[in-house]
C-alpha cells in the first residue's frame, strides 16, 4: 500500500508569505509538493468560507500564512486572520474535522527557509492525522 499524500491548501499573503515561498523556490530549498498555494492580498482577507470550501473540495489541511504581527501591509489584517483561525479551530473539532488540520503561521518575505520548514512540518502533521474525515477518500495515487 502506498503512503498517504495529503492535499493541503495554503492561503499566503502576497506581501510576505507568498514572497517567502517564491524565495524558497528560487533558492531551491527542498520541501514537499503537497501545498497548493492561493495568493491573497492579505491573510486578513481569508474568510471562513474559503477555509470551509477548501475542506469541502477535498483538502486534508489548510495553511494560512501572513505577515508577522506589526508588519502587516494593511495594518491589522493579520490580526483578523488570527482571530478567525483561532475561532475556527474549536468548531472544526466539534464537527469532526479536527482543529489540527488548520494552521496559521507568520512568515516574512525574507524567511524562505521558514516556508519550507512550515510546509514540511504541516505535511507531516496531516500525514499522521490521515485523510480528512470530511471526504473520507483514500490515497488516490
Amino acid at each position: 500500500m502506498e503512503e498517504f499524500e495529503p492535499k493541503i491548501v495554503g492561503f499566503f499573503c502576497n506581501w510576505c508569505s507568498y514572497a517567502a515561498a517564491n524565495l524558497a523556490g528560487v533558492s531551491r530549498i527542498k520541501m514537499p509538493a503537497n501545498v497548493r498555494i492561493v495568493r491573497v492580498t492579505c491573510s486578513g482577507r481569508v474568510d471562513e468560507k474559503f477555509i470551509f470550501k477548501a475542506f469541502s473540495a477535498g483538502a486534508d489541511g489548510v495553511l494560512v500564512c501572513g505577515c508577522h504581527p506589526g508588519d502587516c501591509h494593511y495594518q491589522k489584517g493579520n490580526l483578523g486572520a488570527r482571530r478567525r483561525v483561532m475561532g475556527l479551530k474549536p468548531f472544526l473539532e466539534a464537527i469532526g474535522i479536527g482543529g489540527d488540520r488548520l494552521r496559521l503561521e507568520w512568515i516574512s518575505a525574507s524567511e524562505g527557509g521558514k516556508v519550507a520548514d512550515t510546509v514540511k512540518s504541516f505535511t507531516q502533521t496531516i500525514k499522521e492525522l490521515g485523510p480528512s474525515p470530511l471526504n473520507g477518500r483514500r490515497n488516490e495515487h
